[in-house]
């Protein structure tokens, strides 16, 4: 048998399609790319906070992602009373130590989760927040307690970076 002689036209064929290939993935990779979030949105991905300053009992509001998040420093009453709730009085059960990393700090998005109002701090049935929109009460857990809401104020992901810094995001 002879061997087979791969022919010109064969070769232009190949040719013509890994040039077409190439072609094609020059114009699809810049609309493909143009996708991605630029460094602004990057940026906002996450946030540190300085929260050397806040005293026990107090709260801090700091925006991220274009959300108001609450830091509050809570006080070993404030830590009590928000361990002594027993989840059967809860309409959306969670343990205080689920919310709260370090029992002392609470971080939580400021948004009422009715219809996205933000809260007023230290008022309310709970010694917690309010939403004057709707009568919302969230305890010093900023969890629903009475109210519209259905759940519990969210919670984002977040560390500590030292003592005195929280990264949120």
């Amino acid at each position: 048998m002879s061997e087979k002689k791969p022919e010109r036209r064969e070769f232009l064929f190949t040719a013509s399609y890994a040039v077409g290939a190439v072609g094609v993935g020059a114009v699809v990779w810049p609309l493909v790319d143009q996708m991605n979030p630029d460094a602004s949105v990057k940026a906002l991905a996450s946030t540190e906070v300085d929260v050397s300053s806040v005293q026990p009992g107090k709260t801090i509001t700091v925006l991220w992602r274009g959300k108001p998040v609450f830091i509050k420093r809570r006080t070993p009453e404030e830590v009590a009373e928000a361990r002594a709730v027993k989840m059967e009085d809860l309409k959306d059960p969670q343990k205080d130590e689920d919310r709260a990393k370090d029992p002392e700090w609470l971080v939580m998005l400021g948004v009422c989760t009715h219809l996205g109002c933000v809260p007023l701090n230290d008022k309310g049935d709970y010694n917690g927040w309010f939403c004057p929109c709707h009568g919302s009460h969230y305890d010093i857990s900023g969890r629903i307690r009475k109210g519209p809401a259905p759940t519990n104020m969210e919670v984002p992901k977040y560390e500590f970076v030292n003592s005195n810094t929280i990264k949120i995001g």
